[in-house]
């Protein structure tokens, strides 16, 4: 039986969370970042409207973009709202975009976002550095959490 309360809420102080990227790709590397955002995006993200599933980070000329982030509209903001799933600019230092470049130059890697969250007034993207899994590791992986499951409820069925 399903859990009531609907949809899964994100660690405590994060805005929202990337669950599918640890099932998608081996994770390498992280870093913080800072996002450019408009006003009614922030407020939109204060409300949690927003979703990270097939959102990627890509270097061009030197900057590093944020692509395919929905943050939803902000209903107030009527018409002078912000598009839901423009490229937004992540504010990373030279040192560290020209490492993602070097470390993206290899074959099969990339670069996701993991979560977002406020840290003081700033909101903040964690982005990885990401190999994507094959068939069989992600079968694996659902493999494992399985029996560590089973553990645990047999753990506990024996200490009540």
């Amino acid at each position: 039986m399903a859990k009531k309360g609907g949809k899964r809420k994100a660690a405590p102080g994060d805005v929202a969370t990337n669950r599918q990227a640890r099932y998608r790709y081996n994770l390498l590397e992280s870093w913080e970042a800072g996002i450019e955002l408009h006003g009614s995006e922030v407020k939109a993200l204060r409300e949690g409207g927003v979703q990270l599933k097939d959102s990627y980070a890509e270097v061009r000329n030197g900057e590093v973009w944020l692509q395919h982030m929905y943050i939803a509209p902000y209903k107030p903001a009527a018409h002078d709202n912000h598009e839901p799933e423009r490229p937004r600019k992540l504010l990373l230092h030279r040192r560290e975009i020209e490492r993602l470049i070097g470390k993206t130059a290899e074959r099969g890697l990339t670069v996701v976002p993991t979560r977002i969250y406020f840290k003081g007034s700033k909101a903040k993207v964690e982005i990885a550095l990401a190999q994507g899994k094959d068939m069989r590791d992600k079968r694996r992986d659902l493999k494992a959490r399985d029996q560590r499951r089973e553990i645990d409820r047999a753990l506990a069925e024996r200490s009540r």
